[in-house]
């Protein structure tokens, strides 16, 4: 075996689509299937970073959109990256995913800061029209297995 393979990265994608039930239980479904797409992959994403922000969307589409119908979860492993995506039905766009934040969320509030996560933790976020709604995303660099933490 060429010792130059062991360190190439995968040119192929993957991806995973789900439809999720809209209520809480769609949360702990989705960090598990975003555990398992992550968990043989050479250079994948912060598999912790990638579970925290999906459920931060999952949950934000369970709480703030109509309940109408399924909610659906869209997993794609690239080589350089990982990209989540929460479709859902309201076509309003998501807070201030995109926008600066002109004031900090309320420190005796237990709401308000998922979208400053994504943002934060996230190296590009954003949403955009479905034919049936949004679908709101992040995406995760990859990171090198012997970079990833223990």
């Amino acid at each position: 075996m060429n010792g130059l393979a062991l360190h190439e990265r995968s040119t192929e994608s993957a991806s995973w689509r789900i439809a999720l039930p809209h209520t809480a239980a769609a949360v702990p479904v989705a960090r598990a299937l975003v555990r398992s797409a992550l968990a043989d992959v050479e250079h994948a994403a912060d598999c912790d970073t990638a579970e925290l922000l999906t459920a931060e969307l999952v949950a934000n589409a369970v709480e703030h959109t109509a309940g109408r119908g399924p909610i659906e979860l869209v997993v794609e492993l690239l080589p350089t990256a990982c990209q989540v995506e929460v479709h859902d039905p309201d076509p309003a766009p998501p807070g201030h995913l995109t926008r600066p934040v002109i004031e900090e969320p309320d420190v005796w509030q237990e709401g308000g800061r998922g979208l400053l996560l994504i943002r934060a933790l996230s190296s590009s976020c954003g949403h955009r029209p479905t034919p049936s709604g949004k679908a709101v995303w992040f995406r995760l660099p990859a990171v090198p297995a012997q970079r990833r933490p223990v």
